[in-house]
C-alpha cells in the first residue's frame, strides 16, 4: 500500500461540472484503499467557464478558458496541491503553456491514452476518435499517438456536425444534463460511422461521452474505452513517473536600491549557462523601493525596516520561491532575525563573500571594506571575518565619508551617478584601505559595483589589488545552488 498522505490530487472541474465529478468518482472509486484514512488528500474546484462561445469549433477562441484553468490551478496550488487533473480534453492541447508557468505537475490524460493502447491494444493500428473539431483541427491526437503505428481516424464531417456536436453542446445533450434517448442514439451514430471506416477501438475526447459510457456500451459491442476511468487510473499508478522537472525559483527582496536589484538580475542571468530564454533562472522580485533606510535605522537616524524587509520575504515564500537573496549588504544585518520565521532559507551575501575570500586568496591577510556607515556599524562583515584568520580594515572617517557620498552624495550611485566625482571618492577611500595594507577589497554596498567593476588585478596606490563585488559572487553562488537542486530533483 503506497502512502497516499503524501500527495495532494487538485482536480479543476467546472469545464464541464458533470465530466469533472464522473472523474472525481473515478479517481476515488480507483484509489487502493483498505478504509477511508487511505484515500488520497483531493481538492475539487468546480468552476463553471463562462464563454461567449458555445461550440469549441475551428474559430473557437480559447484566450478565456486558458485563464480560467490558469486562475483555477493557481488557487489549488495555493490551497497545498501538488499534482494537477485537468478534466477537459480541450485544455489538453495547451497543457504546455500552463504546465509551465505552475509550479507542480499536470498529469497528461494524453499520456494516459497512449499508455492505455501500448499496454491493452498493443495490436491495434486504426483508432477511432470522437472529439472536437478544435481538437481535431490542433492534432491533438496526432502528437500522442506515434504516425507510423496508429492512423487516427474521424467521423465523416456531416455526422461529427450532426449527431457528435449535438449530442454534447446541443440544447439536449450532455452538458444540459441529458444523459439518455437522443443522446446515446446520436452517439451511437457516430460510432457506427467510425466502425464503417475500419475502427479497432474508439477512444473519446470529449469527457462528456463517459458519462454515458455504461449505456452506450450495452446498446451495441463497440470497443469504446472509457477515458476517464483510464485517466484517473493512469494518475494513480503513474503519478510520480509523470512529475515533471520541478522549475526552480530564485525570491529576490528587491528596491535597496532598484539599480542594485537590477544589478543582481543581470548578473544571474550572465553567469546562468543558457543558450536560450527557456534555459535561465526564474527570478521572483518583491520590489519594494520604500523599505526603510537600512543604514539610516543602524546609525539612530530612520525607521526600522525589520518588518517590511520580513514582510517581503514572506510574500516570496508564499510565492513558492525556493530560497531569498537580498542584494543589499547591509540589509544582512536584519537577516538572522527574521530567517528563523521563514521556511526557506536566504542565502546571506556577507557569509558567500568571506567564504569566496577563503578559497580564492588563502594567503590574504588584510582585507578592506567599502560599504555603507550603516554596514560598518552592524560589524555584519567584522562578525564573519571574526571566524577566520583574516584582518578586516576599514576606512578612517574622512574616507569612510568619501564612501557615503560615492553612495549617498548629490553625485553618487544612488542618484544614478557611475563616474566623476563618485568615482574620484571612491577611489579615494580604496587608496587609503590598500596603503594600509589591504590586498583585497569589498565593494560592500551594492551600488559600488555600479561604480568600480570587479577586478582581480585592480592597479591603485602602486599595487594590484582585488577588487569582489559581493553582488557578482551571490549571483554565482544563486545559479550553482539551482544547478544544485536541479541535480537533486
Amino acid at each position: 500500500m503506497m502512502n497516499n498522505k503524501k500527495i495532494t490530487f487538485g482536480i479543476v472541474g467546472g469545464i464541464g461540472p458533470l465530466a469533472g465529478a464522473d472523474i472525481f468518482f473515478k479517481f476515488v472509486k480507483s484509489t487502493p484503499a483498505y478504509d477511508d484514512s487511505d484515500h488520497f488528500n483531493i481538492l475539487l474546484e468546480q468552476h463553471p467557464l463562462n464563454e461567449k462561445q458555445r461550440y469549441t469549433n475551428l474559430d473557437y477562441d480559447p484566450s478565456t478558458r486558458k485563464l480560467h484553468i490558469f486562475n483555477i490551478i493557481q488557487k489549488l496550488v495555493e490551497q497545498k496541491a501538488n499534482c494537477i487533473i485537468l478534466t477537459c480534453f480541450i485544455s489538453h492541447n495547451f497543457i504546455d503553456e500552463i504546465a509551465k508557468e505552475i509550479s507542480v505537475p499536470i498529469i497528461n490524460m494524453m499520456d494516459g491514452l497512449r499508455h492505455h493502447m501500448q499496454t491493452h491494444y498493443s495490436d491495434v493500428s486504426k483508432i477511432g476518435v470522437l472529439t472536437s473539431d478544435y481538437s481535431k483541427s490542433h492534432g491533438l491526437f496526432e502528437k500522442s499517438f506515434d504516425s507510423e503505428k496508429y492512423e487516427i481516424i474521424y467521423p465523416d464531417q456531416e455526422v461529427q456536425e450532426q449527431f457528435l456536436m449535438e449530442s454534447i453542446y446541443g440544447p439536449n445533450g450532455i452538458k444540459a444534463g441529458n444523459l439518455t434517448g437522443t443522446v446515446i442514439e446520436d452517439l451511437e451514430k457516430v460510432c457506427d460511422n467510425l466502425l464503417e471506416k475500419g475502427v479497432e477501438v474508439i477512444i473519446p475526447g470529449f469527457t462528456e461521452i463517459p458519462v454515458v459510457y455504461d449505456a452506450l456500451k450495452k446498446k451495441k459491442n463497440y470497443i469504446i474505452l472509457d477515458s476517464n476511468q483510464i485517466y484517473a487510473n493512469y494518475t494513480i499508478q503513474f503519478y510520480q513517473k509523470t512529475w515533471v522537472k520541478q522549475q526552480y525559483r530564485i525570491g529576490i527582496i528587491g528596491g535597496l536600491g532598484p539599480s542594485a536589484t537590477v544589478d543582481l538580475m543581470d548578473k544571474i542571468i550572465k553567469n546562468t549557462p543558457g543558450s536560450k530564454d527557456q534555459e535561465h533562472i526564474k527570478m521572483l522580485v518583491e520590489h519594494n523601493p520604500q523599505i526603510p533606510d537600512r543604514t539610516a535605522f543602524l546609525t539612530g537616524n530612520g525607521d526600522d525596516p525589520t518588518i517590511p524587509l520580513y514582510s517581503a520575504a514572506k510574500r516570496l515564500e508564499k510565492r513558492d520561491a525556493d530560497f531569498i537573496v537580498i542584494p543589499c549588504n547591509t540589509a544582512h544585518a536584519f537577516v538572522e532575525k527574521i530567517q528563523h520565521h521563514l521556511l526557506i532559507p536566504i542565502v546571506n551575501m556577507i557569509e558567500e563573500t568571506v567564504s569566496f575570500i577563503k578559497s580564492n586568496f588563502p594567503s590574504c591577510n588584510k582585507v578592506g571594506l567599502l560599504a555603507t556607515s550603516g554596514t560598518v556599524s552592524s560589524k555584519i562583515y567584522h562578525q564573519v571575518f571574526e571566524k577566520t584568520d583574516i584582518q578586516l580594515l576599514i576606512p578612517n572617517e574622512e574616507n569612510q565619508y568619501f564612501v557615503m557620498e560615492s553612495i549617498y552624495g548629490s553625485e553618487g550611485a544612488k542618484a544614478g551617478f557611475t563616474t566623476g566625482k563618485c568615482y574620484e571618492q571612491l577611489y579615494k577611500a580604496s587608496e587609503y584601505l590598500v596603503s594600509q595594507g589591504a590586498e583585497v577589497l569589498i565593494l560592500g554596498c551594492t551600488e559600488l559595483p555600479l561604480i568600480f567593476e570587479e577586478n582581480m588585478a585592480f592597479s591603485i596606490a602602486g599595487k594590484a589589488v582585488a577588487i569582489l563585488d559581493p553582488t557578482n559572487i551571490l549571483a554565482k553562488k544563486c545559479v550553482s545552488l539551482i544547478e544544485m537542486l536541479d541535480h537533486q530533483g
